[in-house]
């Protein structure tokens, strides 16, 4: 069956500018970290990504790692793009990244010229694109100069193998550091991508500030804490939950008696609002006007639109401010 996207897809959606360049990005994106790999079943990765586009979601951010194996998630999301997606690929965002271990030796990780343009290479041909539209340094390298990695990130853009160049993961004074040798290059670094969440709040020690000063926007991924802010964890740590396997990066020890109890606080203003406590934890990241979009996660169709849910009701009373925060 063809696929034709919803004809009121920018409807419910809002739009907020990435910093001071020209880019539009939705307040809410996918990214596709988990369950678009080789080892998930490929249909419902599917199904999220098309109701995600008709929902007004333009923008899907992935990384050459992601998968697993690593590789996957970009080959799962080309097939998409060229089954389902080819004819609205100016309507998309597609951003990707390089930066953590992808392939053995000493070409295969951190932050070099050789591993970026490598990368890049072989992110466009796993997806069968001309081009993304940003891509970001994963990581910082402690072991490559910074001119090094952002003068890759410059010939990538002008190459026009990415519109817009990126960061990720980067402290306040590194990603001062990489605007300015960008900015020096005539390639501005538009976006910073950093963990940001209710229980992960490294971010306002300095970070969004620097981003406003440097112009530049922040897309929070892993909001709900990889999980755990949503309501999977009230009761404890469900077996089949991402704390309750063995792989991957939630781990039970990082699920404490102590945060779940700040969850099922939080979880009681959430119901008071109306809101699961997911689409609570979403909509108190966008209340910040320096951050330009919330980068969630999705598992079903059905957890996708609980997400999107958060869209009803973005605003916060003061009273209710000042709860969550004595709670968090």
């Amino acid at each position: 069956m063809i696929y034709k996207a919803d004809s009121k897809r920018y409807e419910a959606m809002k739009y907020n500018r990435t910093g001071r360049s020209g880019l539009l990005l939705p307040v809410i994106s996918l990214g596709l970290w988990h369950n678009f790999g080789g080892v998930d079943v490929f249909e419902n990765g599917r199904k999220i990504v098309l109701r995600a586009f008709d929902s007004g979601i333009t923008h899907f951010d992935l990384a050459n790692n992601y998968g697993p194996p690593p590789g996957s998630a970009e080959e799962n999301f080309g097939k998409m793009l060229s089954s389902d997606l080819k004819s609205y690929r100016d309507e998309l965002i597609i951003s990707t990244k390089a930066g953590y271990y992808m392939w053995p030796g000493p070409y295969g990780d951190f932050g070099s010229r050789k591993y970026l343009i490598s990368s890049i290479d072989q992110s466009l041909k796993r997806m069968n694109l001309e081009y993304v539209d940003i891509f970001y340094h994963h990581r910082p390298d402690p072991h490559t100069p910074m001119e090094e990695t952002m003068m890759a990130l410059d010939q990538i853009v002008r190459q026009g193998k990415a519109l817009y160049a990126g960061v990720s993961s980067y402290s306040p004074e590194q990603t001062s550091q990489a605007a300015d040798i960008l900015g020096k290059l005539g390639t501005p670094c538009i976006i910073h991508q950093p963990s940001y969440s209710m229980l992960n709040r490294w971010v306002e020690d300095g970070l969004l500030d620097t981003l406003e000063t440097l112009g530049m926007g922040c897309i929070a991924f892993s909001p709900l804490a990889q999980g755990v802010l949503t309501d999977r964890y009230l009761q404890g740590i469900p077996k089949d939950s991402r704390a309750g396997k063995t792989h991957g990066f939630l781990q039970p020890d990082q699920v404490t008696l102590e945060k779940l109890e700040i969850v099922r606080k939080l979880n009681e203003i959430a119901q008071q609002r109306g809101q699961s406590i997911a689409q609570m934890a979403i909509a108190w990241l966008l209340k910040d006007h320096r951050v330009t979009s919330v980068l969630i996660g999705a598992s079903s169709v059905e957890q996708l639109e609980n997400n999107l849910g958060s869209l009803k009701n973005l605003s916060f009373s003061n009273e209710e401010l000042a709860k969550i925060q004595e709670i968090i």
